[in-house]
């Protein structure tokens, strides 16, 4: 059930794909570069008719920018494909579309070569044309040319009464032939080729834009790996405590049943029963409040205390302020039943635990000492095991970061434990309020 909550409460892993906003985002950039530059280029050549060619050339690049949505549409296509096919789906799916935007642009622009023909012949004052052919003419005024070039046609032209050089007529010259099937080709050929390279400059930017994505996915689910892989060591150290707890406690329960002491034997009974209670009520690998996990430590010395009425005496020190710090579940637990186990059991005199904590440059210490034996010979195996556990503990939760000390000192055993301090942040907005 608690994997059920677990795998439920887990983030939804990231799609990897672009978002949508960042794609046409792209998209309208590289158009608008399109649209300043070639406007800054007509500018320069100093092209008649500005207004017109300014509101047609934003219309093309609008339309680009739907087209190049076409373009992504398909591209998406091979987004979970190898780098060589994305390119190449490229190159291939971006010639039809830029062929489609060339002929936008082509059938957009049509009527402003009319216009600009007829502007340059007003400001130069001569006259343009074009037959029904569709070719352009320009009338070019004829002069009358002197004898010496003329020969014998000098002399009728004089008869006519025309001087030497005077303008007698004017005769059309074509100067661009008409239009045929392979020059609009070839023009929407040259205007294609230009946004080709455009959109496969496009297309360049959405693969790093997906690279950039796909890698973050990639970070992602290994951080979730790794995630998942620390707690699931941390729950396997927690649970090794469990076991050895309850083997303990269930061994001074038969020894109090089989000398006959049954009061002390239910007392012992109800007391396990609420530390069972206590202990299971949060997730394994969460952390709890240190008031929560002197409260737990409290109830299993209840429980010890049935064994031991006349030799185990405990002191507890937990000031307020730090009530609410975070330390992992049960991690005192192991250090409270070596305590237990080799300070108290092996001797017939009172016995002293004594659990504290104090905050020391913004880092939580907890000491856990008594004044027994210390380390009696041959109690280093199980006293070992227990303290591995909580130091592989406190490095699984907070890494390397962490103190943690364990030996004998003069008059017993004392074991500290230094970790950053953390607190909720309601507790901490209190503090300072």
């Amino acid at each position: 059930m608690m994997m059920t909550r677990s795998s439920e409460a887990a983030p939804a892993a990231p799609n990897a794909t672009v978002p949508f906003r960042t794609v046409l985002f792209s998209m309208v950039v590289l158009w608008a570069t399109y649209f300043v530059l070639t406007t800054f280029r007509s500018l320069v050549m100093d092209f008649d008719l500005q207004f017109e060619l300014g509101w047609r050339r934003l219309l093309v690049s609008v339309i680009g920018v739907g087209l190049t949505i076409v373009l992504w549409l398909l591209l998406r296509l091979f987004d979970s494909k190898p780098l060589w096919i994305k390119i190449s789906a490229a190159i291939a799916l971006a010639m039809p579309v830029a062929l489609a935007i060339g002929q936008v642009n082509y059938f957009i622009f049509k009527d402003m070569e009319a216009a600009q023909e007829k502007a340059y012949a007003q400001k130069y004052n001569i006259n343009l044309r074009r037959d029904e052919s569709g070719n352009l003419l320009v009338d070019v005024p004829v002069r009358r040319v002197g004898p010496a070039a003329q020969g014998a046609a000098g002399e009728t032209a004089r008869e006519d009464g025309a001087k030497d050089g005077e303008v007698v007529g004017s005769e059309a010259v074509i100067i661009a032939p008409a239009e045929t099937y392979a020059d609009f080709w070839r023009k929407l050929l040259d205007i294609a080729l230009g946004r080709y390279f455009l959109l496969l400059a496009w297309a360049a930017t959405y693969f790093a834009l997906l690279a950039g994505v796909q890698a973050s996915g990639a970070q992602w689910r290994e951080e979730q790996f790794r995630t998942a892989a620390k707690a699931a060591e941390l729950r396997s150290l927690r649970y090794q405590v469990n076991p050895h707890f309850l083997f303990n406690t269930l061994n001074s329960l038969s020894a109090l049943v089989m000398t006959g002491k049954a009061d002390r034997a239910e007392m012992m009974i109800q007391t396990i029963s609420r530390f069972y209670r206590h202990s299971l009520a949060n997730e394994p690998t969460a952390d709890v409040a240190l008031k929560d996990e002197f409260d737990l430590q409290k109830l299993y010395l209840d429980i010890e205390a049935v064994r031991f009425p006349t030799r185990l005496v405990c002191v507890f020190d937990l000031p307020a302020d730090l009530e609410e710090a975070r330390v992992p579940g049960m991690i005192l637990q192991p250090l409270v039943e070596n305590s237990v186990k080799y300070a108290v059991s092996p001797v017939s005199r009172r016995v002293t635990i004594t659990m504290a904590a104090r905050e020391e440059f913004d880092r939580l210490v907890i000491t856990i000492s008594d004044d027994g034996p210390g380390v009696p010979q041959g109690a280093h195996h199980g006293f070992g095991i227990g303290l591995a556990n909580v130091r592989d503990r406190l490095e699984a939760r907070f890494g390397p970061d962490i103190g943690f000390t364990s030996a004998p000192v003069p008059g017993g055993y004392r074991t500290e434990i230094r970790i950053p301090l953390s607190k909720p942040l309601n507790s901490q907005a209190h503090r300072h309020g």
